[in-house]
């Protein structure tokens, strides 16, 4: 699920996670970048989500590389895109898109094909790294975004009230479980697919593993309308829906609810802040997954610069670094082994084997009638 399309306000996209930074990560990852980029100098234009590189990375890059790092920042993809294809794809060596927005610059050719060859494939997690293939990173056999970072959309749940649920078991279907009347929260324009997930996955419906949503109208339509219909039946269990992780964090903490469909931070935080009974991780049918990428636009003036930024980015420690900075997710290999003790300890809650990584569902990109069908059907839902 790509934060700015379906989940979190511009800038910031999601409440934070408050942590400390990497040491030593500029000193762990320079031997590495100076030997894989054949820039030393010279300068890079970046464009990038606002809490994407702090500081603390840019000072990192410039030191470990020898090249100036001049960044820009966007509150939003539309930002983004609007900005570099009023410049006809000029401007930037850089930019940071969602996943599922990659259609929108190919229709243009604001981009250039990324050369895998001169970035270090092999440092992003394989199976993020595979799966973005169908998901908008590639454009007539040519790839041309790399997974930067990611997130998930999954349970939260007092695991004092529900002492049972866990990782390999825990499903979707456990919010629609007897007994739970007025204890869930969710958020309408998720929870949807998430119960044609298990809808799916349960055999009471076919839509092929959920692309059904994005395969064609009929099929969409026939899919939400099953989820619909479902979330109606048990209507009952839902204590309250939340738009924002303001009312997410609520629905626990103040609306009496003990499970329910969250963004990572939203359960990390009530783990870490609120009380360690509540607990954040993946069902069985897998977490919603969002993806955002690195992309080089077509006028890119500093190529081997932005290939330099490229692998930097993409090292374990600097991984680390971005995650402990913002709390997102990052998709370099091994980056977790580097976190702060607090988000590592966060990170194995939610994904405690690489199972529940492998398992995600990642938002595809966006098909023409997605987002006015799902539109639909949540205000039916609301109304309901």
């Amino acid at each position: 699920m790509t934060k700015p399309s379906y989940a979190l306000a511009p800038m910031s996209r999601r409440a934070l996670l408050k942590t400390a930074t990497v040491a030593g990560a500029a000193t762990l990852a320079a031997p590495w970048i100076l030997k894989g980029a054949r820039a030393s100098s010279g300068s890079v234009n970046v464009f990038a989500w606002g809490d994407y590189i702090k500081d603390n990375m840019k000072e990192a890059f410039e030191k470990a590389t020898g090249i100036t790092m001049n960044l820009s920042t966007y509150g939003s993809n539309e930002e983004c895109e609007n900005k570099l294809r009023a410049a006809g794809g000029a401007g930037f060596d850089l930019i940071f898109p969602s996943i599922d927005t990659g259609p929108n610059y190919y229709r243009d050719d604001l981009l250039q094909p990324l050369d895998e060859t001169r970035f270090k494939a092999d440092q992003i997690i394989p199976s993020i790294y595979r799966k973005s293939v169908t998901l908008g990173a590639t454009h007539r056999g040519k790839r041309y975004l790399a997974p930067f970072n990611w997130g998930t959309e999954a349970l939260t749940f007092d695991s004092t009230k529900h002492p049972d649920l866990k990782f390999g078991t825990l499903s979707y279907g456990d919010l629609w479980a007897d007994g739970l009347d007025g204890r869930v929260a969710c958020r309408q324009k998720s929870v949807l697919v998430s119960i044609v997930l298990y809808l799916d996955a349960t055999g009471a419906i076919s839509a092929g593993g959920g692309m059904d949503l994005v395969k064609d109208e009929e099929s969409a339509r026939k899919a939400f309308q099953a989820a619909y219909d479902f979330a109606v039946a048990h209507k009952k269990n839902i204590g309250a829906f939340w738009n924002n992780a303001t009312e997410a964090t609520a629905a626990f903490t103040d609306a009496g609810c003990s499970i329910g469909q969250t963004w990572d931070t939203t359960g990390v935080l009530l783990h870490r802040d609120v009380d360690a009974k509540w607990r954040y991780t993946m069902p069985k049918e897998g977490g919603l997954g969002w993806i955002d990428t690195v992309g080089m636009p077509r006028g890119a003036a500093n190529v081997e610069q932005a290939y330099a930024l490229i692998n930097f980015l993409m090292t374990p420690e600097i991984g680390a670094m971005m995650a402990n900075n913002t709390g997102y997710n990052s998709a370099a290999v091994g980056a977790e082994n580097h976190l702060s003790e607090a988000n590592q300890a966060a990170f194995k809650m939610a994904y405690p084997e690489q199972a529940a990584i492998d398992g995600l569902w990642w938002w595809p990109a966006q098909t023409a009638f997605f987002g006015e069908l799902r539109t639909e059907f949540v205000e039916k839902l609301t109304n309901a």
